[in-house]
């Protein structure tokens, strides 16, 4: 019976840390209670381990929560894999700089332009991934499909808590920017979206065109002022230069076999 009370008490201790949601706390507690080490540690050092584990678990489990609401196209894209080779136009140092750094919080734009096939979508959803990493909220957006996006969303009514939504998001990829046309009103919602972020959230644009070509691109001469004003404030740039990298993945055909 003396030996069953204690294992009784353990149980009863794991499945109220369970209920209590400390999944972290109860595995570390079961662990301890395998290794003969811990015997020798004292009260304080064992907690102190248990609540480091219940910790670590709620971080990974907040990061994978914002990795999947960002809704990143690569979702597996990471700056320590960034291709840095000679031609390409990226050195290493200023991309791990700026990850690294304050941009997030202090509210700057990174752009990132250069020909089809470069790598700026990569690289975006690169830098994207790590502030999700770093505990920041990031979403992405594929700026041809902006227009359908936002006419649905006026039509149900979701537009202005959508545009609160993205208001509060830390960093917001705005992908191919510049590929397609836009009309007036997708315009003025982007001046909005823009506007609300500016000196605040950080921002990450991608396109083909260069920069001194997004004024004709908006359209109009007014919105364009006062979107390119908010977004030039503060801002990064990255120019990609090189062959096409999606050539590169291509495997090579099979030769035809011989009859």
């Amino acid at each position: 019976m003396k030996q069953q009370a204690p294992t009784l008490m353990i149980n009863t201790t794991l499945e109220q840390l369970r209920d209590l949601k400390l999944q972290g706390m109860a595995f570390a507690l079961e662990e301890q209670l395998t290794q003969a080490g811990m015997a020798g540690m004292s009260f304080e050092e064992r907690l102190t381990l248990l609540v480091e584990r219940e910790v670590h678990l709620r971080h990974d489990k907040r990061r994978a929560r914002l990795l999947k609401e960002a809704r990143l196209k690569y979702t597996q894209a990471a700056i320590e894999d960034v291709d840095t080779r000679a031609g390409r136009g990226l050195e290493r140092r200023a991309v791990m700089s700026l990850a690294l750094g304050e941009w997030i919080s202090a509210g700057h734009a990174v752009f990132i332009t250069g020909p089809t096939g470069a790598g700026k979508s990569w690289l975006a959803c690169a830098l994207a991934q790590h502030a999700c990493r770093r505990g920041h909220s990031a979403f992405y957006q594929h700026v041809p499909r902006l227009g359908e996006e936002l006419r649905i969303r006026h039509g149900n009514g979701t537009f202005g808590k959508w545009l609160i939504q993205l208001a509060k998001t830390d960093v917001l990829l705005l992908d191919d920017w510049g590929m397609s046309a836009i009309d007036s009103q997708t315009r003025a919602d982007l001046l909005e979206i823009i506007d609300d972020r500016a000196g605040q959230r950080a921002t990450i644009i991608t396109s083909q065109l260069p920069i001194e070509h997004w004024h004709a691109w908006i359209g109009d001469v007014t919105i364009a002022d006062a979107i390119l004003d908010r977004l030039m404030q503060q801002h990064h740039r990255f120019t990609l230069t090189g062959d096409s990298l999606r050539q590169a993945q291509k495997p090579p055909k099979k030769e035809a076999k011989p009859d």
